[in-house]
């Protein structure tokens, strides 16, 4: 399958319409999103599992061919990427789906209560709830977003209380392209699905944007300043949300 992948990849870039060219990866288009920016010095390129696309950050003056042919030649990086993409988890009866970096699973029944309970059985932790299986799911994301405010707004408060800093409002959301933001207005903007990963990956996240309402930059002072705030290994957390952030961005899609 690999093999058929990277020939269809070489031989498929394509631009027919006038819009964003595509790859066929067995039988499926694949945009390839071209982003000119001033800032970029060099060509970069990122294969969105999630959203199945292929994202190219490039110099303003970079023509689209170069771009191309940039894809061409990572054409099996891009081949193993989406084949080795993780499904989407279902949110149903049976499924497991972490919380706080614990495994649970959903334990539907028509006689429970259509309020999502978190319970610890003998073989682990649970999430029964009841109402209709078809809205199982959706009761979940629900149930996972009001979890999540209380826990995140905690976190905020304690590292502003070490910053120094007012504490901004709490946006929460689900971007697909990044698990937390800050802005210049005094608002932090948090994905729920955080409240899936382990504590220390999570905090890190927070630590993160409470660092940036001193730096507004990646600057050498806004990672000391960082590291001042978080108490854990921000680059052991890194690499758990590069290992495993895809799997979460999955969970009920």
């Amino acid at each position: 399958m690999l093999d058929r992948l990277k020939t269809i990849l070489s031989s498929s870039l394509s631009d027919p319409s006038g819009g964003d060219p595509v790859v066929d990866v067995e039988g499926q288009q694949i945009p390839v999103r071209i982003k000119r920016t001033r800032q970029a010095r060099r060509i970069s390129m990122r294969a969105d599992a999630v959203r199945r696309e292929i994202r190219i950050t490039m110099p303003v003056y970079a023509p689209t061919a170069a771009a191309l042919d940039f894809v061409a030649q990572k054409r099996q990086w891009i081949a193993t990427r989406f084949e080795t993409a993780p499904h989407a988890t279902q949110l149903e009866h049976g499924a497991r789906v972490a919380f706080l970096g614990e495994p649970h699973r959903i334990v539907w029944s028509a006689g429970n209560s259509r309020r999502v309970f978190r319970i610890e059985g003998d073989s682990g932790f649970e999430l029964h709830l009841g109402g209709p299986e078809d809205l199982v799911g959706q009761r979940i994301v629900r149930w996972f977003r009001e979890e999540a405010r209380p826990v995140f707004a905690s976190d905020i408060a304690e590292y502003c209380q070490k910053a120094g800093e007012a504490i901004p409002t709490l946006s929460i959301g689900d971007p697909r392209s990044r698990w937390g933001s800050c802005s210049s207005r005094g608002t932090i903007s948090l994905s729920w699905r955080l409240i899936m990963a382990p504590n220390f990956v999570r905090r890190s996240v927070i630590a993160h944007e409470v660092a940036h309402m001193r730096h507004m930059d990646h600057s050498p002072a806004f990672y000391r300043w960082f590291d001042e705030l978080f108490e854990g290994d921000r680059k052991a957390a890194d690499h758990w949300l590069k290992t495993h952030g895809t799997v979460l961005q999955m969970v009920g899609r």
